[in-house]
């Protein structure tokens, strides 16, 4: 092995897998019909009555493929074309923008408004339960709220109070032990007195809050019921969430109706939320329920939930970005010391092969980079349908790097002909890979000093390697 080769562990971040913003890529499909309805109405002048009701018609169906609740769907229609056929709209020199603006404030309304937040008790602890049929997630999403919590300062007692399905109890105390959060666990089959004994436990121990995961049944059932009733009534909890699997369609929001008649649930975690369904039940559960979505479960990882924005997740499905959440998921890896010490090593021309590894990690940190682009406003509409990143390309440029020595890291311009064969058979790629490789080292180097030479402080590489789709 070459001098120097462990250098490239210096960073510390392993490679890591795709991640993706769970709901753009359950709601794209809808984002891409209702896209296409508006770029046809941009092509047009002002707008008649007539426009205005094709486009509702277009919209309807749109949402019934998205899996909307029909009656949900119905109100939705009929709110954008009462306020689409006014005076001003008809009159606008920009009908389809106002019309634009009428759906992604109708869309924001038919989620909840503005962000709710889970409100916790006036005196210690706050009691949740996590409700839902079982499949649902529940058990992992005790560990996941858990998790959120903790990060944000305040540690929580696991309640193990699902009884009934085996190997419940074992996957709340392992979530525990990976979070290293205290699991509430006794030897009763009795969940309501588990409930009961875990808040009693959290004010001896002096724990803020209780999460109760619950048992779950394939289908409602009067058992069921009266046993969360019972736990209810015990414990008076602050919050009833309500975990639904998003890839069930309506049934998710016919369930959560279910529910919450007679429980009275508080909010809803969307679990599944990176997977392919159709979406209709993040834009229908809070209209038929009253209860706003809290969370949404992205990922298999037990940081893979997000607190859920309505007017974000309305402007992603029109296409408009979601610039706020990417500036929260870049200050979450990039501190500004970190910032301002790229940016003088760019000014400096310092930026090493080094560096380039350590920004290319730390933005996979953030996403898949084709996801990451979706988040400007804009660019989904410049970046054809089938453009992506592939996850490949950057593993193998990881691989090249990590195959130089130290010297070659930080001197690429040292590079010959033997250097790069070496470094191809220690990479498993090609001395073609290494020339296209230091060649795109050395355009991001030359773009980023001349941005930090014009004062705008730099927040990663510039990353080739987009292709299409085949």
């Amino acid at each position: 092995m070459p001098e120097g080769r462990s250098a490239c562990s210096t960073h510390g971040v392993p490679a890591l897998p795709k991640v993706t913003w769970g709901e753009q890529a359950v709601l794209e499909a809808l984002g891409e019909r209702l896209g296409a309805i508006f770029q046809r109405l941009g092509n047009r002048g002002r707008l008649t009555e007539a426009d205005v009701s094709e486009v509702a018609r277009e919209v309807r169906v749109a949402l019934l493929e998205a899996d909307v609740n029909l009656s949900v769907a119905k109100e939705f229609v009929n709110a954008v074309k009462e306020k689409a056929v006014g005076a001003d709209v008809l009159a606008s020199l920009t009908p389809a923008q106002s019309v634009v603006k009428i759906v992604h404030d109708e869309l924001v309304t038919l989620m909840g408004g503005a962000q709710a937040r889970v409100q916790f008790a006036p005196a210690p602890p706050t009691v949740i339960l996590l409700v839902g049929l079982q499949g649902s997630g529940k058990t992992t999403h005790a560990g996941k709220v858990a998790l959120r919590f903790k990060e944000q300062g305040r540690r929580s007692l696991l309640a193990a109070a699902d009884v009934y399905r085996p190997a419940a109890i074992e996957q709340l105390q392992t979530l525990g032990k990976q979070i290293d959060l205290p699991v509430y666990v006794e030897t009763s089959r009795d969940p309501v007195a588990i409930a009961t004994h875990a808040v009693e436990e959290a004010k001896r121990l002096g724990i803020p809050t209780v999460i109760v995961d619950t048992a779950g049944r394939l289908q409602i059932d009067d058992a069921l019921m009266d046993e969360l009733e019972r736990i209810k009534a015990a414990t008076q909890p602050s919050e009833i969430l309500f975990v639904a699997d998003a890839m069930t369609g309506q049934e998710a929001t016919n369930v959560a109706k279910g529910f919450n008649e007679r429980l009275g649930i508080t909010g809803i975690i969307l679990t599944k939320m990176d997977g392919d369904a159709r979406g209709g039940a993040a834009l229908s559960i809070y209209r038929m329920t009253g209860a706003p979505i809290k969370f949404v479960g992205v990922g298999e990882k037990l940081s893979a939930l997000e607190a859920f924005y309505p007017d974000r997740l309305a402007s992603r499905i029109l296409g408009m970005g979601d610039v706020l959440t990417l500036i929260e998921k870049t200050q979450n890896v990039y501190s500004l010391e970190q910032a301002k010490e790229l940016e003088q090593k760019f000014r400096k021309n310092e930026f090493t092969l080094d560096d380039f590894l350590g920004q290319l990690r730390q933005v996979r940190k953030m996403g898949s980079m084709t996801d990451l682009m979706k988040m400007i406003p804009g660019m989904s509409k410049l970046v054809p349908k089938d453009f992506e990143v592939d996850e490949k390309d950057v593993n193998r440029i990881e691989a090249i790097i990590c195959s130089m020595n130290r010297q070659e890291r930080r001197r690429p311009e040292i590079l010959n002909a033997s250097r790069r064969r070496r470094i191809a058979r220690g990479s498993g790629t090609n001395v073609a890979d290494i020339n296209r490789l230091v060649k795109q080292f050395e355009s991001s180097r030359t773009m980023m000093k001349q941005l930090g030479g014009g004062g705008k402080r730099s927040r990663g590489p510039a990353l080739g390697g987009g292709k299409r789709r085949r």
